[in-house]
Order: C-alpha cells, then sequence, then structure tokens
C-alpha cells in the first residue's frame, strides 16, 4: 500500500472543497484566514468541518497563507501538496494586489513543501495570463501566475481544466469578500513543482596526452557544463545517443558501420584547422592558453587507466564521448576568474595561445585514428579487420561487380566516430557553443554515386520529420527550420590512392535530437533536471513528442550600454554572457553604436533576452543576473557601464 498523502489547502471558506477532497489516502489539513466564530457563519461550515474531522483531517483557522513557515500549528509539517482554489485579495482589488498575494504565497508554501511536492492553484479563466485562459487577456492585465511561481523557484507543471463535477458538494464563496459563488466555468488548475537550483560556473582545469605531451588546460567557464557528460555511452537513454542509435540502424542497411572505442582528447594542436577543418574559420575556435606542458610518461595515468577499462567494456558503438563519469581525476574545478587567462580569440601563432584550441570537429581525430589504423594493419601485412582496401581492389578490377548488398562502387564500411564539440558563435536561438557531432567516413569509386547513396538513405530516415537535403559543389547540406543546418555529406581526395574518393557524413545530433523529438529549446538537451531524462527511460522511438516539464516560461529582455576602448572583440562579450546569465539568455541583439568624435571610445548597447526552459526564471533572477553581468563585464573586459 502507497503511503497516504498529506494535502494543506489554504484559503478556504466554507471548508466545502475540503470536505470534498477528504479520501482514505489523504491527511487533510485545511485552513482558512478567518477566525472560528467567522468562519462557521458560512453556510454548511459546521457540517463540512465535521466531515473533515471525521476523515481523521485537521482544521486550523487563523491562518495567512502568505506567513506558512510562521503559523505555529504547521511548525514541522511537509506536505506533498499544497491547494489554493480561486485566491483573490477580496472586494474590487486589482491584479498588482492579487499578482503580490500568489507572489508571497508562493514563497510562503516552499517553506513546507517536500522536494517533490506540488503547489495547485485554481484561478477563473484570464486570470492566470498563459495560453490555457480561452480566451488570453493581455499580459499586464493578467495575474501572471507563472511568473509569481517563479519568484520562489517554482515552475508550471502541468496545466489542466477545473473539474468541479468532481467536487459535487463544493460551493464557491467568497465573490467580493460575500457569501456569494462566483462563476468557474473554464476554470484552470495550475500544477507547480520545484525548479533545480542555478549552480556557479567555474572553468575547468583538464589533463591531457597531445602528440606526447601531457597539456594542462582550462576549459572556460561557460563551456564547464557542456563537458564530460557522457551522453554516448552504451547505457545511456539520453535523446542524443538515441538519435545516434536510430542513424547507426538505419544506415546498417545498407553498409556496415564500425564505430571508434578510443578516447580522444578535447584539446586540438593548430595546425589540423589547416589541414583538415577548412571550411571552419578560426574566429569560430575556442584559442586555449596552456597552463603547463609536460613529456608524458609511458606509465599510465590514472585518467589513463579508467579510459582503457572505459573503452573495454564497451560495445562496438561506443562513442568516443563515453568518459568515465566519475571524472575527478581528469578534471579538477578551477576558480572562475582564470576564464580571462584561458580563453583568447587573438591567434599567435608564434606563441602558445595558437597552438592549441577546442576541437571544432571530430574529423581531425577520425583522420588520425584511421592513419593510425591503416599503419599498423600495413605493418602487420594484414586488414583483418575490414578488408577495404581489397575489397577496392576488387572494384577496380571489375566495377560491375557487386561489393557490398547490391551497391556498386563503394565500400560496404564506414568508419565512425562522435563525440562534443566546440564553436565560439553569437548567441542567437539556434547558435550552439557545443554539441555532438556524429561523423562517417567511407572510401569509395565514385564520389557522385556514393554522395547520392548516402543522401538517399539519409533523406530515407530524416524527411519525415522535416529534413531537406540541399546539392551544393562537392556534397550535400542537410537544412531543417527553424534550425537551419544539420549536417552535410562531402568529399575528398583519399590520401594513399587517388582513383578512391572518401566521403563523409557529418551530423549535428543536437539538433537532430531537437528535432526528432519536438524539443522546444536545444538547451533542454544539457539539464540536469531528472525529469528531462525520464521521459526517455524506455527509449522512445523518433517522432515521439517531448513534453515540457516547465510550461510558458517568461522572456525578460534587459538592455546594456557601456563604453569600450579603441578595440573590441564582441565574441568575449557574448562568452562573458554565456556564463554571467548560466545560459538563460537566448538572444543578444546589437541595437545601437555611437563612436565619439573627440575620444577613442565607443559606446555600445544591446538588447538580451532571459529565457529559459530547464529552470524557473524570474524578473528578480533575470535582474540578479544582469546585475552580475554588468560586474563582469567591468572587472573582465574592463568597460565602462552606461
Amino acid at each position: 500500500m502507497s503511503p497516504s498523502r498529506s494535502i494543506l489547502l489554504v484559503g478556504e471558506g466554507n471548508f466545502s472543497f475540503s470536505a470534498c477532497a477528504s479520501q482514505p489516502d489523504c491527511i487533510i489539513t485545511a485552513t482558512c484566514l478567518q477566525s472560528q466564530e467567522e468562519a462557521l457563519r458560512h453556510e454548511g461550515a459546521a457540517n463540512n468541518i465535521q466531515t473533515i474531522k471525521d476523515s481523521g483531517g485537521n482544521v486550523i483557522f487563523d491562518v495567512d497563507c502568505t506567513k506558512l513557515g510562521e503559523c505555529a500549528s504547521l511548525k514541522g509539517c511537509i506536505f506533498d501538496r499544497i491547494v489554493f482554489n480561486f485566491p483573490h485579495c477580496g472586494r474590487k482589488s486589482g491584479v498588482k494586489k492579487n499578482r503580490e498575494l500568489l507572489k508571497n504565497f508562493f514563497l510562503s508554501c516552499i517553506q513546507v513543501l517536500a522536494e517533490d511536492g506540488e503547489v495547485h492553484v485554481s484561478l477563473c479563466n484570464g486570470q492566470g495570463g498563459t495560453p490555457a485562459d480561452q480566451p488570453k487577456r493581455e499580459w499586464h492585465n493578467s495575474w501572471q501566475v507563472a511568473a509569481m511561481a517563479a519568484e520562489a523557484n517554482l515552475i508550471l507543471s502541468a496545466v489542466q481544466p477545473f473539474e468541479r463535477e468532481k467536487h459535487q458538494n463544493y460551493k464557491c464563496t467568497g465573490y467580493r469578500s460575500q457569501d456569494k459563488g462566483f462563476h468557474v466555468e473554464k476554470a484552470v488548475l495550475h500544477v507547480f513543482t520545484r525548479s533545480l537550483p542555478y549552480t556557479s560556473t567555474q572553468a575547468l582545469q583538464v589533463e591531457e596526452n597531445i602528440d606526447g605531451e601531457k597539456v594542462h588546460y582550462n576549459i572556460p567557464a561557460e563551456l564547464s557544463d557542456y563537458s564530460f557528460r557522457s551522453f554516448l555511452c552504451p547505457d545511456s537513454v539520453h535523446p542524443v545517443k538515441l538519435v545516434q542509435d536510430f542513424l547507426l540502424e538505419g544506415l546498417a542497411e545498407k553498409w556496415s558501420v564500425s564505430m571508434t572505442t578510443e578516447t580522444t582528447p578535447f584539446l586540438l594542436p593548430a595546425r589540423h584547422l589547416q589541414t583538415c577543418c577548412c571550411d571552419i574559420k578560426s574566429t569560430h575556435c575556442y584559442w586555449i592558453h596552456v597552463l603547463q606542458k609536460d613529456f608524458a610518461s609511458d606509465t599510465p595515468t590514472s585518467t589513463d587507466k579508467q579510459n582503457d577499462k572505459g573503452c573495454r567494456d564497451t560495445e562496438e558503438t561506443l562513442s568516443t564521448s563515453c568518459i568515465n563519469a566519475d571524472k575527478d581525476d581528469r578534471v579538477r574545478s578551477k576558480g572562475a576568474g582564470s576564464l580571462r587567462s584561458t580563453c583568447s580569440l587573438d591567434i599567435d601563432p608564434e606563441g602558445e595561445s595558437g597552438l592549441y584550441l577546442l576541437r571544432p570537429s571530430l574529423l581531425p581525430q577520425l583522420e588520425e585514428l584511421l592513419t593510425k589504423k591503416e599503419e599498423m594493419m600495413n605493418d602487420a601485412g594484414s586488414y583483418e579487420e575490414s578488408e577495404v582496401n581489397k575489397k577496392n581492389d576488387e572494384l577496380e578490377e571489375n566495377k560491375k561487380k557487386e561489393s557490398c548488398k547490391g551497391c556498386n562502387g563503394f565500400t560496404n564500411l564506414l568508419y565512425g566516430i562522435s563525440g562534443v564539440v566546440f564553436r565560439n558563435t553569437p548567441i542567437n536561438l539556434w547558435a550552439q557553443p557545443a554539441f555532438h557531432e556524429f561523423l562517417l567516413r567511407g572510401v569509395f569509386l565514385s564520389e557522385c554515386e556514393a554522395i547520392k547513396l548516402l543522401g538517399d538513405k539519409l533523406e530515407t530516415l530524416l524527411r519525415p520529420y522535416g529534413v531537406s537535403l540541399v546539392t551544393e559543389q562537392g556534397g550535400l547540406r542537410l537544412i531543417a527550420q527553424p534550425m537551419g543546418l544539420l549536417g552535410k555529406v562531402f568529399a575528398s581526395k583519399s590520401s594513399n590512392n587517388n582513383s578512391h574518393v572518401r566521403i563523409s557524413v557529418s551530423l549535428n545530433v543536437d539538433l537532430l535530437a531537437v528535432l526528432l523529438f519536438s524539443i522546444p529549446d536545444w538547451r533542454l538537451l544539457w539539464s540536469h533536471d531528472p525529469r528531462f531524462l525520464k521521459q526517455f527511460s524506455l527509449r522512445p522511438s523518433p517522432g515521439t513528442p517531448f513534453r515540457p516539464f516547465s510550461l510558458y516560461p517568461e522572456h525578460f529582455s534587459f538592455d546594456i550600454s557601456f563604453w569600450t576602448g579603441p578595440t573590441w572583440v564582441e565574441k568575449k562579450f557574448h562568452a562573458v554572457v554565456r556564463e554571467a546569465s548560466h545560459g538563460t539568455v537566448e538572444q543578444v541583439k546589437l541595437i545601437d553604436t555611437f563612436s565619439h568624435p573627440d575620444l577613442s571610445q565607443t559606446s555600445y548597447c544591446y538588447r538580451l533576452i532571459y529565457h529559459s526552459h530547464t529552470h524557473s526564471l524570474s524578473h528578480t533572477q533575470a535582474l540578479q543576473f544582469h546585475k552580475h553581468l554588468e560586474s563582469l563585464l567591468s572587472y573582465r573586459l574592463k568597460v565602462t557601464i552606461r
């Protein structure tokens, strides 16, 4: 038998709702603001109170719902549900007073609410100010219930019609502070739950082996939450992993796909940017100042042992982003103040700052892994694992023969790698500073035929979800609205055989997950809230829509103006915004500039839109983030706030 739920009802009038709510599996505590003498004047109140007590409930008078923590009768009590039906300040009080009532109630009730408890607030149609109201009032004329709850770190998790028919004996009273009823037709029940608190962001100090050297560096604070999340480990039910598995299963109908099991570092020598990532601009990369470099010992470190064990324990399809969940040996917290010396957009090819960058793509690492594999196989005099070279030689001798499953002119094996990559992009709705790239590579005889076959297969898999393929010179682009580019198919000459062509497929699995599961915001993919992953615990198939656990979060807009010196790098500004706002700023718009005619200074004015689907975000919290941003800009970028 499940334990009984403890329910607190506040603001009761004649206690008819509390009497209806009394059930064997519920422990009811019904309260009202009035004294016992005043409450008993309501018609039927005495009988309803007796019904509550007969069912094991409790009735308390003189309880101010905005000061529940101060009520002596509730000391030490924790409730699974707190119910406030049709709150109102009384008489002809306006929306501002009722908003204040709601805010103070929410701030009060969290003091006696269980960690996984719910707050139920029923409002007349139009009062709440959410799309659930039909018709919806103008925002300024509503009670803004979701925004008021956010002040107490609560999120609106569900809305549903107020079912009067379930409470046949319920008689609403209190119209203009009188013993009169009011209209509850089309009334809306709002269900609120706790939000996870915001946690401070810090730069992460990382040690990795790069070209035989141990390199110590900092991952910038605004990227720290995008690192070491292990979304792609074998037992993961994260939607990014589900989408990758969906793609692998579909591609396996025509090709064998071998996913690498080797872990690869986040840090990338800068030379790879020109050799393998020529289509990625250097200004779109996170350039890294190395803190320390040591000659790498042949003795494996604790990190190496963990990574080796993690790889041995995985299945063949494990992606490179599978990193041991216990990252304490690899990552050590560093103060957020070190960001200034960690990330630089000024590339100095002759200096330390120009030697390394956070990987903007996995292509260089896939190239390196395949080169090592080929060298090892050649040294051993065999290619037992895949026999790619042998199959390609056979195709050259007889192109009319089928090499794999009836498809001419290409190898039957694709090599794959996946993991998180980093892009230094300005803040806008679909700009991701980090995302998971799924990269495939095969060697083919015919460029056009191979691109067409791969494109046709991807189109078959993804067209039902709104993805279209656009032909471009040397390949294809995968496009969907509103996010834009999702991936591409492109070709390059094979390094060891000019008659062969290397065809690569690069896909942004994060945006595909957003699209295939109808997730409203890519930032939800990085949520720590267990309610996010809970929806994917049964591994739903693509096309199953995600149900947001935070409904109708509010947008807050703030402007910021400041004077800069003669040099100004806007992307440094965006990096500080991401850090100061905990990722809650979804858009940054430059709305005005002014250059002083006599001083070497320029004034910039930006408009920032704060919005979060992962946490509660109140006006107070957004303003606090904004004030923190002003402080960080003054300290980090040496600007003068206007």
